[in-house]
């Protein structure tokens, strides 16, 4: 079947039941299974019953279907496994891990239908089906002149009820023998058989291009069925249904009332035979009751004998010797119903009974026997009361049926009550002589008889259709609810062919016999089928034709329950009918409900995610079971209504006599005259005959040919426009060639003739330009007999016809007075049309072209598309005059462009915009976009295209005009360079979008901007590294995130570097006429830290840039940042804010310390990185006091600056900040200012930091004058921090590791104390913290502890040592994982191990580390750094770190995780991958949904939203990008 490979995405999520919810597909799609995030990391198992190529299906044979990893197996994000779908059917998935099932469904793959002697596909939209009563056809020979009549009438299906041999009810769907051809279509001396009816459909398909389907009925069987005789037990039978017996004694009883009122023999008690009142009514309430009831005594069935229960309690009683003191069990005795539901046959569980009644004492056995008496008696009237209500309920049953088939005017009014027409129709058959009801009952004990009472089928008002009401458990018989039909016995197939072997295979031999004949079956009855049968049946029809075609008509009532069937048969297609809708407008709704997509859809790409859908419909003007709508409505609505079904985007169709006019229903049971033949020369009075001229066939042929014209070739989008409340114009559009077809019809559910309407139709205006008139038809009376209605033949009404003309000139249009052009804006071209003659009952059709100049320019769009997608080839036109820029396809033009570029063209919040001068686009009557950028079009376009929301603001603004198109060109022109190409680009591909109709420019400004983006995405991935380009959709999601954050803004955020420095970019200052470096800094967050002063912090920076820079390979851009920052070196110190080194602030610890990691990250990770080493750095501070010097005045090798850092420190870092007080920091305490930064000479550790300041990345400083913490930090971990501790042993390690090498100069450092000098190797100095670390640092269970009142949990590393609070040593932070990263060889695997588990227990949130033991008393989650009240800790976000979930962290933990579970074996590292990916998964997904395409700074407790958080911070994204890097 020839369409482009479409795949469709099914996401797994854990304990995801979804059997009642409809996927449908294609044969030739692909189904992929992917993981959700409930299940990425674990072993997930897929299982389907779809069968592997060349295997027969089997309907309980599930395969395991393997997982296909592309891109190895970092994560699970592209993991999926998969099915090629080519067999059409419905097929079951689930899926768990372990032994559990967790979740599944079923998959509904749609058939194939072929036709012709060529055999072409007809699609399933393209079917106009007619229904045929088969017994109305007369002799097979005679078939083809009747069927004639559908083929000339343009359907292209037909319908037929069942062909086999008919019952004596003479129902079409009661059936004496299932396998055998009706005798009726045999004339008298021929005998056809199932041959000749295969070649008559043959010859149809063939000749006719028609195709055939029938009923299948699984339900019932005639009651006079040879069959069911001989095999009484495929029926419900009181020998294997005894629960049946009461509900048959009563239908016995009522069947000798019918007997006594047609005899007259409660005449003198106000019930004569003739019913016609409601005194009569009551008369029979007074019978039942008075009479029936007493008699037949229903509640003995459901009783216990009382005195023989007594009796054998006393024996057991007496022969048991106990004396146990009575339980008060008085509620456990319950009666057990007799199986076989005899008369008093229930009996009671004696075990509960002696644990209910105990005797103690003498005397006391006959207690226990009164108090048994009683609680019997008491348990017989509490049968008896519900036998009442079940006799109450059957009152009311019989009363409101006798009332609608004798005195309700809408009934059938069916006369004197005779044996012919009893009072009520009979449940079970009978089939002995009469006798009296004495002697019937006593047939009820003789199984030999009482198996061939059985129960008749029937429907139940409300009943629930899974349940069977046959099967013990339900009262429907009893209770007379049940709507019966006295032709047919309800049959009895059990739980599978084992249970009655008999019935399964008769039924699958009926199943078979139809299957071969006819391409599909309709499921009479759907919703009472039991499902596991109609399940076998199909399986077995699919097996001799796998492109069985199904439809049912379900009558469940709700959409869940239609899906169960629609789902677990594999329904190809649902009937719905027009008749169902009270007025034009719900008519109006079914078309647009049941199929197309609205006018201008987005293109949706083919590898899209799976969406339930609603079930395929047949939307029928009328079905054959229903009332004939010229009764309800009126003749001349026949033509509009039916209109309007043919404009749908679906299977249509109607039943034979509808296009007649036949003014009434054409009985399934009663009518037994032929339909009338075709014969083109016929009379209009001739009632065995029709023409194109009989009712409005003529009508008809033009609207299904349309129809199937408009399925055919695509035109799939609908628009239904309610014009005014009779009339209703529907569009079919096509979205490749853009052309339209709109019917306006106007209906006529009134008579016109008693029916006033109004003259007034309101114009209406059609955009574009009208082609032709493909047709205009109304309905007319003409010169003929007045109906009557004919004795052989089904006959219509011959006074009416229709008035028709196919393809005429607007000019030539009857019902059309004029057509003015109007002209909407520069390129909305808009005819007004206003009616001349639209009189109820008329309809007419334009086929609507685009303005031949939009034509011309959608063409030539849609040829510059191509290079996007194939799809576009289709309606495009080559462009006579290409402008230069789109001679060479995107993606040469975007080759050109930098990462730095492609920040501009991808991204940029709006204060990035705005300091360009510009700012991110706003629409007026929402909100402004995330991003000037392509994403901040892209994230909200990724919400609205699946849903085609084209009512959304966003598509109002691109309706309404070019503003937002010309931004997109605009921003990106004004830049320059390459960017200014791209611009270009974008200019003159929105220079054809502007002069097409407003309401195509979403879709197809979305199709630009998708092609776009996708390309700028590939040539972004091009200039970053093989992780990254080999990486899953997750690695490429954070790698975007440098794209994000690293950028060159309008002024320079980093200072220059040294002029003796090479491959440094320069850019020409169109201000100061002078070349300026422009070099890439990294923000630290959006939208809050991404321009002017707070955009660059070294410790952002440096945590960030090892997974944003090296990682994604964008080195000599690393290399720029560590050496600019190297250059600003003060006191030994990396500044915290850049502030573009003049302005920088010297205030925190650890900076200088993630610098010193980035170095040696770069050394490790980048070809011959240790070359940094030797680069230039020009000191803007070469001294703590030197102004800051121009580039190029002071030049130092890196090396060098390194080994100033270490010795700085040694030596003892101690200073004031300049300018300290409110000026630089206005919350800041005096004493805070004072920085010291210093190492203790015994363990090596670093040490700093005062309780008035905060040097590490916990640097909250108190703002809240109430709460009293202003100037108050509420981390100041002083002391040495267990990070800071980590990071420098990290360094010693390097450097003494490089000086062997012959890459470092240095050794060792040297320092002045008390005017002596001293030195200390590097050696030393890393083997005192190795010799340190663990003793000093890890929390143990030793009795010695020095503070063992301190100690909140044991087995952990301290978050600090020596604070001066010694409690914050012990507080459980997420900061020795950090440790651990850098310092592995610091710890011992066990303690390591034992840490990471606490930590894992307590701080890892959903996408975070909590930031603060949860157990800690100060411990808050939720960060509002907006809140003003008297709470000390949490005023004015006083909790920033102590519990809101920080995300970088969570990096570290998991690395750490990863690299101690190494040292632990298999099993524990597979138990930690697993972890690894389940957590990263749900930072996949928040990636994914996130508009700024990001993850948050932070988050509140237990992952939700914080509002105060960055939407995206640097750092999250390194983190977590580092983690699947060290996967």
């Amino acid at each position: 079947f020839e369409h482009e490979w479409q795949i469709r995405v099914m996401v797994l999520n854990d304990m995801e039941k979804l059997d009642r919810t409809l996927f449908r597909l294609e044969q030739g799609f692909e189904l992929q299974f992917r993981l959700g995030p409930t299940l990425q990391g674990k072993h997930v198992h897929v299982h389907t019953n779809y069968p592997t190529e060349g295997e027969r299906f089997e309907r309980y044979k599930f395969r395991v279907l393997g997982w296909i990893n592309p891109t190895g197996r970092e994560d699970d994000s592209d993991k999926f496994c998969t099915l090629d779908l080519k067999i059409s059917g419905s097929y079951q998935y689930y899926f768990g891990h372990g032994s559990e099932k967790s979740g599944g469904g079923y998959i509904v793959v749609n058939p194939v239908l072929r036709v012709g002697e060529d055999n072409h596909v007809l699609p399933l939209d393209c079917i106009s089906i007619q229904t045929y009563l088969s017994k109305c056809l007369g002799p097979l020979d005679e078939w083809l002149d009747r069927l004639r009549v559908t083929k000339e009438a343009g359907y292209n299906m037909i319908h037929f009820t069942p062909l086999q041999t008919l019952g004596e009810s003479r129902s079409c769907y009661s059936l004496a023998d299932q396998l055998e051809l009706n005798p009726d279509f045999s004339p008298p001396g021929q005998t056809y058989t199932w041959t000749e009816v295969g070649s008559l459909v043959e010859k149809m398909k063939n000749e006719w291009n028609m195709l055939c389907i029938t009923d299948v009925v699984y339900n019932h069987t005639a009651a006079n069925s040879k069959w069911i005789k001989k095999h009484p037990e495929c029926g419900y039978n009181l020998v294997n249904s005894p629960h049946l017996k009461p509900a048959w004694v009563l239908d016995r009883a009522l069947w000798h009332v019918t007997s006594a009122i047609a005899d007259g023999k409660y005449k003198d008690r106000g019930l004569p035979a003739l019913i016609q009142n409601h005194e009569h009514l009551h008369a029979i309430r007074g019978v039942l009751w008075q009479d029936v009831f007493p008699k037949i005594k229903l509640w003995e069935f459901f009783q216990v004998k009382v005195e023989p229960m007594v009796e054998q309690f006393r024996t057991l009683l007496q022969s048991a010797k106990s004396d146990r003191s009575k339980t008060e069990g008085k509620q456990q005795l319950k009666i057990i119903q007799d199986p076989q539901f005899r008369r008093f046959g229930n009996t009671v569980d004696m075990n509960s009974a002696l644990e209910t009644f105990v005797p103690h004492g003498p005397g006391a056995i006959e207690d226990c026997c009164n108090w048994l008496r009683r609680r019997l008696e008491e348990l017989n009237g509490e049968q008896y009361h519900e036998i009442k209500h079940h006799q109450e309920q059957a009152t009311n049953c019989i009363a409101d049926t006798v009332s609608y088939e004798r005195l309700a005017d809408h009934g059938p009014k069916l006369g004197p009550v005779t044996r012919k027409h009893p009072l009520v129709t009979r449940y079970f058959t009978f089939p002995f002589e009469e006798a009296t009801l004495e002697q019937d009952l006593e047939l009820m004990n003789q199984p030999e008889k009482s198996c061939h009472f059985l129960a008749h089928n029937g429907w139940v008002m409300g009943d629930d259709p899974l349940r069977n009401f046959a099967e013990p458990g339900s009262n429907v018989y009893i209770r007379r609810e049940l709507i019966c039909w006295g032709d047919s016995v309800k049959l009895r197939y059990g739980n599978g062919p084992e249970d009655c072997p008999y019935l399964w295979a008769h039924m699958q031999k009926y199943t078979e016999i139809t299957a071969k004949h006819c391409v599909g079956v309709r499921l009479d009855n759907c919703h009472s089928t039991p499902l596991h049968v109609a399940e076998f049946m199909l399986d077995a029809a699919r097996t001799l034709r796998p492109d069985l075609y199904v439809v049912a008509e379900l009558f469940t009532g709700s959409e869940e329950l239609d899906n169960v069937f629609v789902t677990r048969l594999g329904i190809s297609s649902l009937i719905r009918e027009a008749m169902s809708a009270g007025d034009s407008h719900e008519e109006g709704r079914l078309v647009y409900r049941y199929g197309g997509e609205p006018v201008g859809a987005f293109l949706q790409p083919s590898l899209r995610p799976l969406v339930p859908s609603i079930a395929h419909a047949m939307f029928l003007d009328v079905t054959h079971d229903n009332e004939c709508p010229i009764q309800i409505r009126s003749v001349y609505d026949s033509l509009p209504s039916s209109a309007i079904v043919s404009m749908a985007c679906c299977a249509t169709g109607s039943t034979r006599g509808y296009d007649e006019l036949v003014p009434h229903q054409i009985s399934v049971v009663s009518e037994e005259r032929f339909y009338s033949k075709w014969n083109p020369q016929a009379k209009p009075s001739s009632p065995a005959e029709v023409t194109l001229q009989s009712g409005i066939i003529a009508g008809k042929l033009a609207l299904n040919r349309l129809h199937q014209e408009l399925a055919s070739k695509g035109f799939n989008q609908v628009f239904v426009d309610q014009v005014d409340e009779d009339i209703v114009a529907v569009t079919r559009h096509c979205p490749s060639t853009h052309r339209s077809v709109v019917a306006v019809c106007r209906t006529a559910f009134k008579n016109p003739k008693h029916h006033r309407y109004t003259d007034e139709v309101p114009p209406m205006c059609i955009p574009g330009k009208i082609e032709e008139v493909v047709l205009e038809v109304r309905t007319v009376e003409r010169q003929a007999d007045s109906y009557k209605k004919d004795e052989r033949s089904i006959n219509g009404m011959p006074g009416y016809t229709v008035e028709i003309k196919e393809h005429i000139q607007l000019k030539d249009s009857k019902v059309v007075r004029q057509a003015g052009v109007t002209s909407r804006g520069r390129n909305e071209y808009v005819q007004e049309i206003v009616f001349e003659q639209l009189t109820p009952g008329s309809v007419i059709a334009f086929r609507v072209s685009l303005d031949p100049k939009s034509q011309e320019l959608v063409g030539v769009l849609r040829h510059h598309l191509i290079q996007f997608n194939p799809l576009y080839k289709a309606g495009s036109l080559p462009d006579p005059n290409t402008p230069d820029i789109l001679k060479s396809p995107l993606t040469q033009i975007m080759s050109k462009m930098t990462l730095a570029d492609m920040n501009i063209l991808m991204f940029r919040c709006d204060a990035e915009e705005k300091e360009d001068g510009g700012g991110c686009y706003n629409i007026p009557s929402w909100k402004p976009l995330k991003y000037g950028g392509l994403q901040g079009l892209l994230s909200v376009m990724a919400d609205i295209r699946p849903q085609n929301d084209l009512g959304h603001p966003f598509c109002d603004n691109l309706r309404q005009g070019d503003w937002m198109i010309d931004y997109v060109s605009n921003r990106l022109i004004s830049r320059g360079g390459t960017l200014s190409e791209v611009g270009q680009w974008f200019q003159a591909m929105f220079a054809y979008l502007k002069h097409i109709p407003r309401y195509l420019i979403p879709c197809y400004f979305d199709a630009i901007l998708v092609g776009a983006y996708t390309t700028a995405l590939d040539v972004t991935f091009k200039q970053m590294s093989s992780f990254v380009q080999n990486g899953s959709s997750f690695v490429k999601l954070l790698a975007l995130g440098s794209v994000q954050m690293c950028a060159v803004g309008h002024f320079p955020a980093l200072p220059p570097l040294s002029p003796a420095l090479s491959d440094v970019p320069y850019r020409f200052n169109e201000i100061t006429k002078q070349k300026e470096q422009c070099c890439v800094s990294m923000a630290a967050g959006l939208p809050h830290f991404s321009a002017g002063i707070f955009r660059c912090w070294g410790r952002d920076t440096f945590i960030a840039l090892r997974g944003l820079m090296l990682v994604t390979g964008r080195h000599m851009e690393a290399r720029n940042i560590i050496l600019t920052f190297a250059g600003t070196m003060r006191h030994g110190l990396i500044p915290n804010l850049l502030g573009e080194g003049v302005g920088a602030r010297f205030n925190c610890r650890d900076a200088v310390w993630w610098w010193l990691q980035c170095i040696q990250d770069y050394c490790t990770m980048v070809p011959n990185g240790t070359d940094i080493l030797q680069c230039p750095v020009t000191r803007m501070y070469p001294t703590d006091d030197s102004k800051p010097l121009t580039a190029g005045t002071v030049d130092q090798l890196l090396c060098e600056v390194i080994h100033e850092a270490m010795e700085r420190h040694m030596q003892g870092i101690e200073f004031r900040e300049r300018n300290a007080g409110p000026q630089i920091d206005n919350n800041m305490r005096d004493e805070g200012f004072n920085i010291v930064a210093k190492v203790n000479p015994d363990t090596g550790f670093v040490y700093g930091g005062n309780q008035f300041n905060c040097g590490t990345w916990m640097d909250k400083m108190g703002e809240s004058e109430r709460a009293r913490n202003k100037g108050i930090p509420a981390t100041p971990r002083d002391g040495s921090a267990v990070e800071i501790v980590g990071l420098c042993k990290s360094t010693l390690r390097w450097l003494v590791a490089l000086h062997k090498l012959g890459l470092f100069p240095y050794n060792s450092v040297t320092i002045h104390k008390d005017g002596k000098q001293l030195s200390m190797s590097y050696e030393e100095w890393d083997r005192k913290i190795q010799q340190n670390f663990e003793k000093m640092f890890y929390v143990s269970n030793d009795p010695n502890e020095k503070h063992p009142e301190l100690v909140h949990k044991r087995g952990i590393y301290k978050d600090s040592y020596g604070a001066s609070s010694p409690w914050c040593d012990y507080q459980l932070r997420p900061n020795f994982p950090i440790a651990m990263v850098v310092a592995p060889e610091l710890f011992t695997v066990e303690h390591a191990w034992e840490a990471l588990n606490i930590s894992e227990e307590k701080l890892l949130g959903p996408l975070g580390m909590k930031t603060l033991d949860p157990d800690d008393m100060v411990y808050c989650g939720v960060y509002d750094n907006s809140l003003e009240n008297d709470n000390y800790n949490l005023a004015r976000g006083f909790n920033y770190h102590q519990g809101p979930e920080w995300l970088w962290p969570i990096g570290y933990f998991l690395r750490a995780k990863i690299y101690f579970a190494k040292k632990l074996g298999k099993d524990t590292y597979d138990e930690t991958v697993y972890l690894v990916k389940n957590v990263l998964s749900l930072h996949y997904v928040h990636m994914e949904r996130s508009s700024w395409k990001g993850l948050p700074e932070l988050t509140n407790e237990n992952g939700q939203y914080c509002p105060f958080s960055c939407e995206t911070q640097a750092w999250s994204l390194a983190a977590v990008l580092e983690v699947l890097h060290d996967l």
